[in-house]
């Protein structure tokens, strides 16, 4: 599987893809919430995050995921897809472009959760609601960054220590 840019040509299957995997993670949802949040998915964040394709060595779309600075914004795989290491490769390739990443999960979707703690994220905050203001309480997670090792100074060098605490958190 390849990554690349998504292209305005890509965003009728994005968004046939966030529709399928939607309603298959997303059993908290309506088909009628569903149907309220395609617009946004359609008319905003298809155009507006940076937004990176997973496609099969044949050329077809298999899933993407959204960027807004450092944090994960979308990430949806079609379901027959799942499990299968390309949400795996779409978050690698994130690091790559952003360093240290941040998302929000939705608490009613333990597999997200999951998948997200698998990367090495961890839950930092919680909201009642989601970006809407609507009662679906979202996870605020973020990458556990590791400690920088240190090797011991060579003693002829210097007798100082510039070791600070680690950062809490």
């Amino acid at each position: 599987m390849k990554i690349r840019r998504a292209v305005v040509e890509d965003h009728g299957m994005l968004l046939d893809i966030w529709l399928r995997s939607v309603r298959a993670t997303h059993t908290f949802l309506s088909e009628e919430d569903i149907q309220s949040i395609l617009p946004l998915v359609r008319d905003h964040a298809l155009k507006e995050l940076e937004v990176s394709v997973l496609v099969t060595d044949e050329g077809s779309i298999v899933g993407f995921m959204g960027l807004s600075g450092n944090k994960m914004e979308a990430l949806f795989l079609a379901p027959e897809f799942f499990r299968q290491g390309g949400g795996r490769l779409l978050v690698e390739h994130a690091r790559e472009l952003k360093g240290v990443l941040r998302v929000d999960v939705n608490e009613q979707n333990p597999q997200a959760r999951k998948f997200s703690e698998s990367l090495g994220f961890f839950v930092e905050g919680r909201s009642e609601v989601d970006g809407a203001g609507q009662p679906f309480p979202l996870l605020h997670m973020r990458e556990i960054v590791a400690e920088p090792s240190h090797a011991p100074e060579p003693a002829a060098r210097s007798t100082s220590s510039g070791e600070s605490s680690p950062p809490a958190r």
